[in-house]
Order: C-alpha cells, then sequence, then structure tokens
C-alpha cells in the first residue's frame, strides 16, 4: 500500500541535537537532522537512501538546501554547507549568520543549551505503512532544515556544545594568566 501524505503539501520532522553536534566559532554547526530507521513522535520512520534522490536533483539544478528559523521562509538565519546522507542519516553542516538578527539570537540560545532541535521540511513522493501502521518514508523531497525548539525525534539530545569565539578567548586568557602565575611560583623563579 501506497501512502504519500497530503498531496504537495510540505511536512516537518524534528530532531533534537545529538552528541555529534559541534558549535564553533560561534556560528559553525553540523550534526544529524534525521537518523534512519528511528521511530518519531508522528509513528513515522525516515528509512536509507529516502534523501539520495532529492539531494542529486539540488545538485545537478545547483539550488541549495535552506536554513530557516523555526520554518519560517521569511526568516532565513544561515547556509547549509554541507548536507549529505550516510549511513546513520542526513548530515548536515552550516553556518549561522551573525549578521542576521535570528541568527546571532540562535547562536547565542544554542551556546545557552535554550535550543537543541533540527527539523526536516519536505515533501513525501512514496511511502507505505508498515504492519503497525507507521508510515515508512522511502523517497523524500527535502526542502529546507530549520532549528527549533521542539524536534520530533526526542531519543537524540545536546551533547557537548563548542564554546563561542569570545568564550574560547576569555578561556584562553585565564589560562593564560594561570600558567604565568605558576610560572612565577616556579623554584629558582
Amino acid at each position: 500500500m501506497s501512502d504519500t501524505g497530503p498531496p504537495g503539501e510540505m511536512e516537518h520532522k524534528f530532531r533534537r541535537f545529538d552528541a555529534g553536534l559541534t558549535v564553533s566559532d560561534g556560528t559553525v554547526i553540523s550534526g544529524y537532522a534525521s537518523v534512519f530507521g528511528a521511530v518519531d513522535q508522528g509513528g513515522d520512520i525516515i528509512q536509507k537512501g529516502a534523501y539520495a534522490a532529492s539531494l542529486a536533483r539540488m545538485a545537478a539544478q545547483g539550488g541549495r538546501i535552506r536554513m530557516l528559523w523555526q520554518h519560517d521562509p521569511a526568516q532565513p538565519i544561515g547556509t547549509w554547507d554541507e548536507v549529505r546522507e550516510d549511513g546513520m542519516g542526513l548530515y548536515v553542516k552550516g553556518r549561522l549568520l551573525t549578521e542576521v538578527a535570528r541568527g546571532r539570537e540562535a547562536a547565542a540560545l544554542i551556546e545557552a543549551g535554550a535550543l537543541d532541535g533540527l527539523s526536516i521540511g519536505y515533501r513525501t513522493l512514496r511511502s507505505e505503512r508498515d504492519g503497525k501502521g507507521r508510515r515508512l518514508l522511502s523517497e523524500l523531497e527535502l526542502w529546507e532544515v530549520s532549528l527549533v525548539t521542539f524536534p520530533m525525534q526526542t531519543e537524540a539530545r545536546l551533547g557537548a556544545k563548542a564554546q563561542s569565539q569570545r568564550g574560547a578567548i576569555a578561556a584562553l586568557r585565564e589560562m593564560t594568566g594561570q600558567l604565568a602565575q605558576m610560572r612565577r611560583e616556579l623554584p629558582g623563579r
């Protein structure tokens, strides 16, 4: 049985950042926007290869997957420099644009641990129901990956987050001061 969902309508899948998320220089983020085989809160399961055709079409057309704030097409907050499937799921890596107000806000919220979700915006092209009534999503047209407050895949969580550039500089200054103090305290100095 085929179940493609509402014709032409965009759907969303949310996922918390996992332990693989990194935030560096205060603006670069990376992690998995979706994980294959995981049952989300809506009862859907995205299968391996679901994004392959969409990503190939996008690349052939010279297009890009958009980075949005909470799925709002009027609020782009950065760029995804890398979007690819691997054995685990849909991996994304990109940059928050701190020249945009929402980009600055997103960076601050991620650093504070207040924002920890990714969500995909897509249209289902091919799916079927399994014996438990869950949709097995086998081909998706990926439109965007958003930073969101409430992700759909709850089993993944934000692990360690890197400090922002400002925080890293402050930490280095503190360590430099501590090392200088320790050198002064060494015998024979």
